[in-house]
């Protein structure tokens, strides 16, 4: 199932959550890592990252007891394809308004 969208923002309306995007954009971790960095638990750190991988912007993979985690571009890529229609629509807007403005 590809990204949505809605879910890639809500899963990004977090600050912890965008915090261990950040974090993961630098590479794989393991979850335990991603817990280091942040002043939560490894159960919430769990919870944030099934948020993550259900709005496809990280996967995980266990190996023996270790679960590592990597991020997934085809989410941002959903949101990134979603500000960049709603930002052209503003700047067509925005360049009739500078042309009404010149030539009242």
């Amino acid at each position: 199932m590809p990204p949505n969208a809605d879910a890639v923002f809500q899963a990004l309306a977090d600050p912890t959550r965008r915090a261990i995007v950040r974090q993961l954009v630098r590479g794989e971790a393991s979850v335990k890592d991603i817990a280091s960095e942040h002043a939560v638990s490894l159960p919430t750190v769990l919870q944030h990252l099934t948020v993550l991988e259900a709005a496809h912007l990280a996967s995980s993979r266990k190996v023996g007891r270790v679960r590592t985690c990597c991020l997934r571009p085809d989410g941002l890529q959903v949101a990134t394809a979603w500000l960049t229609t709603v930002a052209g629509g503003w700047a067509k807007r925005l360049a009739r308004l500078a042309e009404f403005l010149d030539n009242p």
